[in-house]
């Protein structure tokens, strides 16, 4: 494995416990409350959302089923300065399948909902698709690190920085696309594992693998037009989100989400990726549908 930078180390004192930020109180049989963050602004992470909603669904779910897939609706922004309270109803419920929903609310404004579907592990047919970029992460550490030290504006990336303070460790393969303003081919592919072990079982590797889903997602529709998100000429959030776990992830272990953006219109746009494991595996699939509104100086002035 390369050497660990020193500049991987900064801001770690700022670290959370993800695990016991995602841990949920039971307030009834069917209903919890999640503490909110972290955050990297006001609004409630919808990765924060999308893990608490599936541990609340699988708290109530028999433990013979591990979720296989989810579909999350974000209503309302969410403040990260809140708890938020999940109220979990049961859709169906068979002898290999059972749907739940969770509904999301801030006192008493509904802020999201999510169906998750449960499925008894079977066997069956087999293939995969190959992942689209090498399985070397060493490389990608390395060519990080020299983006950083011939990079004079590397330093001055808010997002650069603040990721190290993240509880998901996340190194792109192309530091230049990813953080850089130009417009670019909208087809990218981050490294991404927890930034301290947890030994985690099964159901929480898939909360931790659906957190950091909604992760560097949402810039795929925006790089061929040199913005990123947080740019004042652009209206961006988050409007659903899709997850399919093919397998159990470990993600103490470094895992690739190679993501691409095939169509934005109409003030949305659409994002898909796929996690591999180190091993070559495909172990889950994403979607999400995003608003990417452009903002003109007149509307921009107005807000």
């Amino acid at each position: 494995m390369a050497e660990y930078p020193v500049w991987r180390t900064w801001g770690r004192l700022n670290i959370v416990d993800l695990v016991k930020i995602l841990a949920l109180e039971a307030v009834d049989t069917a209903t919890f409350e999640g503490r909110s963050g972290p955050a990297m602004g006001p609004r409630l992470f919808g990765g924060h959302a999308i893990a608490q909603a599936l541990l609340a669904a699988s708290a109530v779910e028999d433990g013979a089923r591990l979720p296989h897939s989810l579909h999350a609706h974000f209503l309302k922004a969410g403040s990260s300065a809140h708890p938020v309270r999940y109220t979990v109803t049961q859709l169906s419920s068979g002898r290999s399948f059972a749907v739940r929903r969770v509904d999301g609310f801030q006192d008493d404004r509904l802020i999201f909902t999510m169906t998750v579907s449960f499925h008894v592990e079977e066997d069956g047919f087999r293939h995969t698709a190959l992942a689209p970029f090498p399985l070397d992460i060493d490389a990608a550490l390395a060519g990080l690190e020299a983006w950083r030290k011939g990079n004079a504006k590397a330093a001055s990336v808010p997002i650069v920085e603040r990721l190290q303070k993240r509880p998901i460790e996340i190194v792109p393969i192309d530091p230049g696309l990813l953080f850089g303003s130009e417009g670019r081919e909208a087809k990218t592919a981050v490294w991404m594992r927890m930034r301290e072990p947890t030994g985690a079982d099964p159901l929480l590797q898939r909360a931790l693998l659906g957190y950091a889903s909604d992760m560097m997602f949402l810039r795929n529709a925006l790089l061929p037009h040199g913005i990123r998100p947080g740019s004042d000429r652009v209206q961006a959030a988050s409007l659903d989100h899709a997850v399919w776990f093919h397998e159990t992830p470990d993600f103490d272990q470094w895992h690739l989400f190679a993501t691409e953006s095939p169509w934005a219109g109409h003030a949305r746009g659409l994002n898909r990726g796929h996690f591999y494991d180190l091993d070559g595996r495909m172990v889950a699939t994403v979607a999400q549908e995003s608003l990417m509104r452009p903002r003109s100086d007149a509307r921009k002035d107005s807000q």
